[in-house]
């Protein structure tokens, strides 16, 4: 294992923001993630795992304790069977698995971040969620100090939670094992409109493979959410709220205050999440409340491309992030009646 004392955490953060950590320890192994885990925990430690990056705000004052980079590696590939290590890049697992002519997760192509945190987040889009796939999470228990096998249901997954996200503390992922489908190279059934329409389909079609990864690719592109160095709108944590589920009572009092504010011929989006539940547009609240692409005049300003991401310009700190986000929950609120909540990780922050 690599140890650094002092060790700054922005350049492990698709922010590029956050102070420093007292120490920062890389385990290649899965033995060396357990071991660095009972280290933290029979000292007291604070502890932070660290995967791609991608989902976590860190605080300017950094982390006091240790933060463990999960840089595991291991593809396994057995017929539709699939294991990866928890340090696996996971836009590169995603390309490895459409080269292999296997569906399943070909439209959550371009998510930055690691294997190990997409049963964490039940990682989702366009149509798809990683929950459809994943048949087991071997993860080490902190409570036990042994290593578990969860399945599927055991790790009750919902819309952007599961069982890890809801006991943060407790487990730490070490494999994550999905059934892909071979339909003789093509895609799984698309659910998402703006793929089908982008793809000259309908909702329910199969399209070959590497289509309908180059498309979500040129979408998720065009809205600023694949990683490049150069576009600091993709500064970002991504989506940085998750879309508002609500019950019937909720919806139809938000429903009242869209009439309310943008006249009776305005209808916000809705999508069935459930037996009383309605799910809404975080994008569209945030839009018409006012913030809209490029919002802001300081270093932290909501992208040029998505209004859902907000984003690094060069010189933010973490403290002008939050600024930015609370304005923004601050104004859907006083809008719509609705409150956004984030779907990055907080350290040592908070909204």
């Amino acid at each position: 294992m690599q140890e650094l004392h002092d060790a700054p955490l922005a350049p492990l953060t698709t922010f590029r923001l956050g102070g420093p950590a007292d120490r920062l320890v890389t385990a290649t192994s899965d033995d060396e993630v357990i071991a660095a885990v009972r280290e933290a925990d029979d000292s007291g430690t604070p502890l932070l795992l660290i995967g791609g990056g991608s989902n976590l705000v860190v605080g300017d004052k950094g982390f006091a304790g240790t933060a463990l980079v999960l840089a595991t590696r291991g593809f396994t590939l057995d017929g539709t069977l699939l294991e990866l290590a928890a340090g696996e890049v996971w836009s590169d697992a995603v390309a490895r698995t459409v080269e292999a002519g296997l569906a399943g997760v070909e439209c959550l192509a371009g998510i930055p971040g690691s294997a190990g945190a997409t049963p964490i987040q039940n990682v989702g889009a366009y149509g798809q969620e990683v929950s459809s796939t994943i048949t087991e999470v071997v993860a080490y228990d902190r409570t036990t100090r042994e290593r578990v096998t969860l399945t599927n249901e055991q790790c009750a997954f919902s819309y952007r939670h599961s069982r890890f996200k809801a006991d943060p503390e407790r487990y730490v992922v070490l494999r994550v094992r999905y059934r892909l489908e071979d339909a003789g190279g093509l895609s799984a059934p698309l659910k998402y409109a703006e793929t089908a329409r982008a793809l000259g389909v309908e909702p329910g079609d199969r399209v070959p493979l590497d289509a309908a990864r180059d498309t979500v690719l040129k979408l998720r592109a065009g809205k600023g959410m694949v990683l490049d160095p150069e576009d600091h709108d993709t500064w970002s944590a991504g989506s940085f709220f998750t879309n508002p589920i609500l019950t019937d009572t909720a919806f139809a009092a938000f429903h009242a205050r869209v009439r309310e504010r943008l006249g009776d011929g305005v209808l916000p989006p809705a999508y069935p999440a459930g037996e009383g539940h309605t799910k809404t547009s975080a994008a569209w609240l945030i839009d018409k409340a006012g913030f809209t692409k490029g919002y802001g005049t300081g270093p932290a300003r909501i992208s040029t491309k998505h209004t859902l991401a907000l984003t690094n310009r060069g010189a933010a700190t973490t403290e002008d992030l939050l600024a930015l986000a609370r304005e923004v929950v601050a104004g859907v609120h006083e809008a719509f009646g609705v409150t956004l909540v984030n779907e990055p990780v907080t350290v040592g922050v908070s909204l």
